[in-house]
């Protein structure tokens, strides 16, 4: 009897997303590793039936969404969940970790921030900085009457502007805020307010041209991920 051969498996288009520590973190030339690394291995060896492309090549994140939202990508990780996304991918699966938004400011600056009344009375001595293209400038923007830089597209930019004096605060979420300060070298320079200002679900963004099929199996890999536990420690493990 002819041996059946086993099913090629679905490949599931992707990309690493710049600037997203820690769920993509370049480890050495053309080797990347992070949270959404590890959740997309996890996924594969519950249904080893999909396979993950395109995860070891970095883009911008506005285009990784544009790329998404076209139908050049399939799928996303670990994307925030807005109105304004709704419309252009859909989002499928349990929330696969939970982020907490904070300010930086320098380690100089003797600033107290509670509320987000505390931030507007800084004007005209309060300019925010934050990443283009995340949802970080939408969250300051929809709070009013804050200035926002959002010119710079990594965290490297953005703490070096910080550093030197080009913007009063960075709001940026963690988790991972600690170990980035550490792995730019900026960690007597810069501070981590412990105040969380914003909090949201990031779950895994699917096309909306992607077969319904194939979205059913990554949202079933995901629902047992969290049912085990396995999202969990996969976010312990990288915050």
């Amino acid at each position: 009897m002819p041996v059946l051969a086993a099913a090629e498996p679905i490949s599931l288009r992707t990309a690493a997303q710049e600037g997203t520590e820690p769920k993509f973190i370049a480890a050495g030339k053309d080797h990347i590793i992070g949270l959404c690394i590890d959740i997309m291995r996890a996924i594969e060896q519950v249904d080893p039936g999909l396979r993950f492309t395109g995860d070891q090549h970095w883009k911008p994140l506005i285009r990784a969404y544009s790329e998404l939202e076209a139908g050049v990508e399939d799928v996303q990780c670990a994307v925030q969940r807005t109105a304004e996304r709704e419309k252009r991918f859909n989002f499928i699966g349990p929330p696969l970790y939970t982020i907490e938004y904070h300010f930086l400011v320098r380690s100089s600056d003797n600033l107290t921030i509670h509320s987000w009344d505390d931030v507007r009375k800084l004007a005209p001595n309060g300019v925010v900085l934050v990443n283009r293209g995340f949802a970080a400038g939408d969250i300051v923007a929809a709070m009013g009457g804050i200035e926002v830089d959002a010119s710079s597209t990594n965290q490297e930019l953005n703490l070096q502007k910080l550093i030197a004096g080009r913007g009063r605060l960075y709001f940026h979420r963690g988790p991972g805020l600690q170990k980035l300060l550490e792995r730019t070298g900026t960690t007597d320079k810069v501070k981590i307010l412990p105040q969380v200002m914003y909090s949201a679900k990031l779950y895994f963004a699917a096309s909306k041209q992607l077969d319904g099929k194939v979205s059913e199996r990554v949202t079933n890999a995901l629902f047992m991920l969290e049912k085990k536990g396995e999202l969990e420690r996969l976010m312990r493990k990288w915050d």
